[in-house]
Formats: C-alpha cells, structure tokens, sequence
C-alpha cells in the first residue's frame, strides 16, 4: 500500500481511539508504531525505529527543563509561597471594588514565576484565594470561575511547560519562547484585572470590598519581605536566560535548587511536610508529560515516513487564502480540540503539520506560538473537559459543584478570546521579548 494512504488511515485510526476515550500516549504509540511497520515491512525494524526514536527523545539536554519546572512549581506551593503572595496582593489591592479577585489574578501572574502550570496555579489559588474571597461575601461561582480561569496566567508568563513542549516539538528556540509569554502574561493579568473591576459594577450583588479597606500602610509594607522567594528564583531565571547566561535548562536547575532550598531555609520544622509530597506530585506530573512527548516523537516518525506531513503542507500552500486565514484555521482547530483533549496531546498530534506552514507563510513562528498556547489554554475552562475547572473543582468547597466553576468562568473565555484578538493584531506584543534577549538559546 503507498505510504500516503498508511498515512491516512493512521489519522483516521488515530481519531477512531481518541473518540473512544482511549490515553492519548497509547493512540500515538500504538498508530505511530504500525503505522511505521505497515510502510516498512515488519514490526520488528519499525521497533528498532520506535525505540531509536523514544531514546534519542528522553535523553535530550533541554528535556531536563520540564521535570525541573514542575517541581519548582509544586516546591512552592508546598513551602507556602503562594499564600504569602496573594496575602500580600490582598492587603495592598484589597481597598478598591473587585480588590479579592484581583488580587487572585496578580497572584496567579507572581506565582506563574516560579510555577510552569495552568492547572497547579488554578488548583493551588483556588483552595488559597477562593474560600477568601466566599467569605468577604463573593458569589462562589464567581469566586472559583476566577481561580480556574486565571490559571492560564501560570502558564504563560515563564517558566511555562507549554513553551517548552512546544520548543522541542518544533525545533524553535526554547529561551525565546520562554521570554515571548510574558507579554502575553502581562496582558492578560490586566485585561482580567479590568473585566473584575467592570463586573464589579455591572454586578456588585456578586462582590463586595472587604475589611482590607482598612488596612495601614505598615501592614502592606510588612507583607513585602515573605514573598522574596518569589522575586529571588524570577531575577536569578528571568535575568539568566533574558541575559544569556543561562540556558533554559540550565535556568531551570538553578532556580529549582534555589526554591528548595529557599524553603527547606525558610520552613524548618515542616521540611519533610513541606517537600516530600511536591516530589509525588512532580513524579506524577512528569511521567505523564514524558509519556506522551516520547509517543508523540513516535507518531511523528511515521507522518515524516508516511511523506502525509509533508503532502499537507504543500496542499495548504497551494491554497489561495491569505495568511492570516490560515492562522484562523487553526485556532479553530486548537480551540476545538482544547474541548476534548489537553495542551500538550493536542500539540503533539499538530505541530509536524502546523510548524511548516506557519514557517512557508513568512509569519513570525515565536508569535504564532504564543497565539497557539493562548489558544490551546482556553480549552480549560471550557466544557466537556476544562482541565483547570475540574482541578478547581477538585479542592472546592462541598457546596460547588462542576457547574458552578463553569459559569463562573465564562466571563473568562471571552477576555482570552479578547486577548487573542489583540495578540493577533499586536504581533510585537509577543516578539518584544525575545527580539531584546542577548543570546536567544
């Protein structure tokens, strides 16, 4: 059979066993691997290729980043970083009207410093911030909506595990990526920031301003020094990198090693509480990003054998529509698949395919990317799935329910969506960054 329609019936074989619910690592490896022995001749040679593959993958320098940013992420929960820093935020925005959620949003972006994942910073705000905010009198949809909502902050501003993902998939630069989500970052924490202070006055039933408004000024000043953890692992990665001093990988040892220690310093009768299960958690977390980026490297062996890849590419260039058609084409297909599977599955089944295009179009692929994981990520707070939701609602109180962070959330969908528009007509807003870094790497 000609390795074009192998390549086909893969696709289609590949479509048939996600529909069916079955793990997105097992559908790339089980097509990638017989789809490569069909073309080959033999499941023994298309092994050796399978294995050669997933090796040369796991044992890549700049794979290191990920487990490294991960267990930054969770040692700082862990250690209690993120309390202090939204206890801070609250007592310094606390005063004016929507204070509570916006002080969960600039949290979400200072925790996003030392956290590379949109479902730990929703997870971990929404059992800090959430019971707060409910108990200044918030409405709970509203309250939980925020935290599951705002997570996409913790994954774009850096280090984010979606850039990194991304960088090796595609081959680009994985410091620029790194640098190229703060801009993003930032606009979103200030256009959630806004959407607060505007529902708060087409909706005040649904929030109101806490005692905070009383705080003095030797209060907000004295919430300042705990959060230095925070401000010492973001200068020491930010400046490494930005500076080219550091590689990413290199940036992710350091600051890792810096925030553990920084907590094992700071928390020194509850090191074991505060360390042993941000190292179950990572292990968790990791095993399942390496499962599906190995398999990943496997499917993508057989579209590249399969010459699919390469014939859809050249299909899409031949079409006449203008560039920025195509970038909306695929956001549609990135919002779509955000419904049914997460960031990094729907990455690895589409970046072979997407990368090539974006590149033969002339368009900038650091600001596509950007664009790309914005608009993978609102996929988790949308339903059926919603990742972030479910990891709200998994530490909500008894009384949320699924429905609830879902509504809550809605307000956010359509601020990303807002957000994305900008990012498409502002490309600078992503290139900025990177286009100032010394030594991109």
């Amino acid at each position: 059979m000609d390795p074009f329609m192998i390549g086909i019936i893969g696709i289609i074989v590949l479509i048939v066993l996600l529909a069916l619910g079955v793990h997105i690592a097992v559908v790339l490896a089980v097509v990638g691997l017989f789809g490569i022995a069909a073309i080959v001749g033999g499941i023994k040679p298309a092994a050796i290729t399978a294995v050669n593959t997933i090796y040369y993958k796991a044992t890549a320098w700049n794979l290191l980043t990920v487990p490294c940013f991960i267990l930054m992420g969770f040692v700082a929960a862990g250690g209690g970083v993120n309390i202090r820093l939204y206890e801070l935020l609250r007592l310094w925005v606390g005063k004016i009207k929507a204070g509570l959620g916006i002080a969960t949003v600039l949290g979400c972006a200072g925790f996003g410093a030392v956290c590379g994942s949109s479902l730990v910073t929703s997870s971990v705000f929404a059992r800090v911030s959430a019971p707060e905010m409910r108990r200044y009198g918030y409405d709970r949809k509203l309250a939980y909506g925020i935290c599951a909502g705002a997570g996409i902050i913790g994954m774009m501003i850096p280090p984010s595990v979606l850039a990194i993902v991304y960088g090796m998939l595609s081959g680009l630069s994985i410091g620029e990526l790194l640098m190229a989500g703060i801009g993003p970052g930032l606009l979103l924490t200030v256009l959630f920031s806004i959407g607060l202070v505007i529902i708060g006055r087409m909706r005040p039933n649904l929030m109101t301003v806490p005692a905070t408004a009383n705080v003095t000024w030797r209060q907000r000043f004295a919430a300042i020094p705990p959060i230095w953890p925070v401000i010492i692992v973001a200068a020491v990665m930010f400046g490494g990198i930005f500076t080219g001093v550091f590689s990413p990988t290199e940036a992710a040892a350091v600051a890792t090693f810096a925030i553990l220690v920084i907590v094992l310093i700071s928390r020194p009768g509850r090191r074991m509480e505060s360390i042993l299960p941000a190292f179950r958690d990572s292990a968790s977390s990791i095993a399942m990003v390496f499962l599906i980026l190995c398999c990943a490297q496997v499917f993508a062996t057989f579209l590249a054998i399969s010459g699919l890849s390469g014939k859809a590419v050249d299909y899409m260039l031949t079409l006449d529509i203008p560039p920025l058609a195509f970038v909306g084409l695929f956001i549609l297909l990135y919002l779509a698949l955000g419904t049914v599977i997460d960031s990094i599955s729907m990455f690895a089944i589409t970046i072979p395919i997407v990368t090539p295009v974006i590149t033969s179009l002339g368009l900038d692929p650091i600001w596509f990317a950007m664009v790309a994981i914005v608009s993978s990520q609102i996929g988790t707070i949308t339903p059926p799935m919603g990742f972030c939701v479910f990891a709200a609602k998994a530490v909500a109180e008894s009384d949320v329910s699924t429905e609830d962070v879902f509504a809550g959330s809605l307000p956010f969908f359509f601020m990303e969506l807002a957000v994305l528009g900008i990012m498409i007509a502002f490309p600078t807003i992503s290139t900025f960054f990177p286009s100032l870094m010394v030594k991109p790497v």
